[in-house]
């Protein structure tokens, strides 16, 4: 089992930036990639940001060269900063981790708002 718990959202105003952590905990010896999901009102949850274990990193679209997906695998950590914030990134931020049975693990979710 694997346990994860989000933190770092909020309120921002646009242009702004957010970093979100995620701090992980239990058999983190089984998981492979851990990623970022957001999931905005009326609309699917999507992924944003994705990093394995090896540091290999893909990101979603229209957050290339705003967001920065970082792994302290010491720390069991996973972090997301998100720069030049923008209405659209407004949305619920889910932590995940994808093990290399396949399961899939998630966080609780922290609430970004970009609002002036």
């Amino acid at each position: 089992q694997v346990q994860l718990v989000e933190s770092g959202g909020g309120l921002v105003q646009p242009g702004g930036s957010l970093r979100l952590s995620c701090a992980a905990s239990g058999s983190m010896w089984s998981i492979n990639v851990m990623g970022w999901y957001r999931q905005a009102p009326g609309k699917e949850r999507e992924l944003v940001a994705r990093i394995s274990s090896g540091g290999r990193t893909i990101y979603k679209d229209s957050v290339k060269g705003r967001y920065t997906i970082s792994r302290d695998n010491a720390k069991n950590t996973l972090y997301l900063q998100m720069n030049s914030l923008k209405p659209e990134d407004t949305a619920v931020y889910y932590c995940n981790a994808i093990a290399h049975s396949g399961i899939q693990y998630w966080g609780q979710g922290t609430q970004v708002t970009v609002s002036s």
